[in-house]
C-alpha cells in the first residue's frame, strides 16, 4: 500500500465571449469584457428599458436617486485589482434604462408603517401589502420591463417570519411575481443604498437589470457545441404544508455555450428519503430528464445533444441512474456526477527549491484555480476557487484574499473516460453566473442556480408544465 497520489492537472481559465460573430471578443475577467466588448446580445432588446418601481412614499426619492446612479459614472473603491470602472449603465450595456410611464410607479402610504410596527406578524403585514401593490402594476404589464421594490432597513423585523413560518420576505415576493411573469429587483436600504462601494454596487445591479430584461451579457468561447449540462436539484416544503413534501427542481438545462434560460419543476411523489435527502425512483428521474431534454431540444430545432453531463448535490441511486439512461437513450455519452460541496481535502501551492537537495517551501499564493487531483476513476478533486493569473495587472488574483481554498469533490456515477471534459465544464459553468459580478461562483452555475431555484419554487402554487424562465427568480 502506497500513500502516494496522483499526479495533478491544471486547467486555464475559460473565457468569455462577448459577441455573437466576433469570435476574438473574448476575455477571462466578465466585467473587462463587458467594459471592452459590450455585451452579448448588444443590439437585440428593446431600447430602452423600461422601470416601474415600488417604494414606501417617504423612501421614493431615495430609489429614484439610486436609478439615476445608474446612469452615472462610478470609480471602485474596493478590489481594485478587478473591479473596473462603472461608466454607466448605457456605456456598459449599449442600451438605456429609463423610468417607465408615471402609472408604474406605486407608492404604499404611510398606514404602512403603523400597521407594521403594531403588528406581532410584521412579514404577513409586508407580504399583504406588496403583492397589492404587484397587483395593480400587473394591470399596466406592457409599459414596463423590471419592477424595482425598494425595501428599508426598518423592515428588518419583517425579512422573515415566526419559527413556525417558512417565509422569507425576498424569496415570497420572487415567487409571486415570477408566477406572473414579472422580473423584480429588490433594492435593499442595508445593502445596495447603503454601501460605500459605489461601482460595485452598480455593476451587480446593472448586470441583474440588464439580463431580467432579457439580455445575455456574456457566453462561454470554448465548449463542445453537441454538449449540454443539467443540474437537478430538490426542495422540501415544511411538514406542516398539506402539500407534497418535494419538488423536483431541474435547473436550466445548459448549452454548449452556458446558456440557458429556463427551467422545468414539478411536484415528485415518488421520492424515498434517506438520511434527510430525497432521491427518485425511476419513473422519476425518467420524468424530469425527459423533460429537460425536450427543453433542451426545443431551443436547438429539434436535436439531441451528442454528450449531457447531469450534476446534483447528492448521490446517484440505481435507481436514478436507469432513468436517467432510459431518458438520455440517444446521447452517445451520459455523465452523471454528484458535486459535493463540503470537503476535508485541503491544498498548499508548494514552491520548487532553487538549490539541490533543498526542499520547496509555501508559496505566497495559494493553489491555482482550475486545479484537479484524481483520486481513482470515479472521484477527482477541483480547486474551483483559488489563484488566477491575467486579471489584475500586477501579482495574481485571489478571490475574497482570505483563508485556504478548499475544493469541491467530483464523483462519477456513470460515464468513462478521462476526467478533463467534466472538470473543464465544471470550471466554465463557475463563470456563467449573470446575478454577480465576481470573477467565478464557488459552484457551477448548474447547481448554484438549482438552489435558488429549489429554495424559490416551493412556494409557487400549481406548478405546470410550462419551462419558467430563469431571470424571473434572479
Amino acid at each position: 500500500m502506497t500513500s502516494e497520489i496522483a499526479p495533478h492537472l491544471w486547467f486555464p481559465e475559460p473565457k468569455l465571449l462577448f459577441h455573437a460573430d466576433r469570435v476574438s471578443d473574448t476575455d477571462i475577467h466578465p466585467l473587462r469584457g463587458l467594459s471592452r466588448f459590450g455585451p452579448y446580445s448588444s443590439g437585440l432588446i428593446p431600447d430602452p428599458i423600461r422601470v416601474a418601481t415600488i417604494a414606501p412614499e417617504e423612501d421614493a426619492p431615495k430609489l429614484y436617486a439610486f436609478m439615476k446612479e445608474l446612469n452615472e459614472e462610478h470609480e471602485p473603491s474596493e478590489r481594485k485589482e478587478y473591479v473596473p470602472k462603472w461608466r454607466g449603465f448605457n456605456t456598459v450595456f449599449n442600451v438605456h434604462m429609463r423610468g417607465a410611464d408615471k402609472t408604474c410607479h406605486i407608492k404604499l402610504d404611510k398606514s404602512l408603517q403603523a400597521e407594521f410596527d403594531k403588528s406581532n406578524t410584521p412579514h404577513v403585514v409586508l407580504a399583504d401589502r406588496i403583492l397589492r401593490a404587484i397587483q395593480v402594476l400587473e394591470a399596466h404589464r406592457n409599459e414596463f420591463d423590471v419592477v424595482f421594490i425598494y425595501i428599508p432597513a426598518r423592515w428588518k423585523r419583517g425579512y422573515v417570519g415566526g419559527p413556525e413560518d417558512d417565509f422569507d420576505l425576498h424569496d415570497h415576493i420572487k415567487a409571486v411575481t415570477a408566477a406572473r411573469g414579472i422580473p423584480v429587483q429588490l433594492v435593499r436600504e442595508d445593502k445596495a443604498i447603503a454601501y460605500n462601494d459605489r461601482a460595485s454596487v452598480m455593476w451587480r445591479i446593472g448586470l441583474a437589470l440588464y439580463t431580467k430584461a432579457g439580455g445575455v451579457p456574456w457566453k462561454l468561447a470554448d465548449t463542445d457545441p453537441e454538449t449540454a449540462y443539467v443540474g437537478i436539484s430538490y426542495a422540501v416544503r415544511p411538514v406542516v404544508s398539506d402539500r407534497p413534501r418535494f419538488v423536483t427542481c431541474c435547473s436550466q438545462v445548459f448549452d454548449a455555450e452556458g446558456s440557458g434560460l429556463e427551467f422545468v419543476a414539478y411536484d415528485a411523489h415518488d421520492v424515498e428519503v434517506q438520511r434527510q435527502n430525497p432521491f427518485l425512483s425511476r419513473t422519476e428521474m425518467f420524468r424530469v430528464m425527459t423533460r429537460s431534454l425536450d427543453l433542451y431540444r426545443r431551443r436547438h430545432a429539434g436535436r439531441t445533444p451528442r454528450r449531457v453531463i447531469v450534476h446534483k448535490t447528492t448521490e446517484f441511486k440505481a435507481e436514478e441512474i436507469d432513468g436517467c439512461m432510459e431518458a438520455l437513450h440517444l446521447c452517445e455519452s451520459v455523465d452523471l456526477i454528484q458535486v459535493v460541496e463540503d470537503v476535508s481535502w485541503r491544498g498548499v501551492k508548494i514552491e520548487q527549491a532553487r538549490g539541490d537537495g533543498q526542499r520547496g517551501s509555501p508559496a505566497a499564493y495559494p493553489v491555482q484555480r482550475g486545479t484537479a487531483l484524481s483520486l481513482g476513476p470515479r472521484e477527482s478533486l477541483l480547486w474551483i476557487h483559488g489563484e488566477v493569473g491575467g486579471v489584475a495587472d500586477r501579482a495574481p488574483y485571489f478571490q475574497g484574499k482570505r483563508s485556504t481554498p478548499r475544493p469541491i469533490k467530483l464523483v462519477r456515477h456513470a460515464g468513462h473516460g478521462p476526467w478533463d471534459d467534466s472538470v473543464r465544464s465544471a470550471l466554465a459553468l463557475s463563470k456563467m453566473n449573470w446575478n454577480n459580478d465576481a470573477l467565478y461562483d464557488p459552484l457551477p452555475v448548474t447547481m448554484g442556480y438549482a438552489k435558488v431555484l429549489a429554495r424559490v419554487i416551493k412556494r409557487i402554487n400549481g406548478l405546470g408544465r410550462t419551462p419558467y424562465q430563469f431571470r424571473f427568480f434572479m
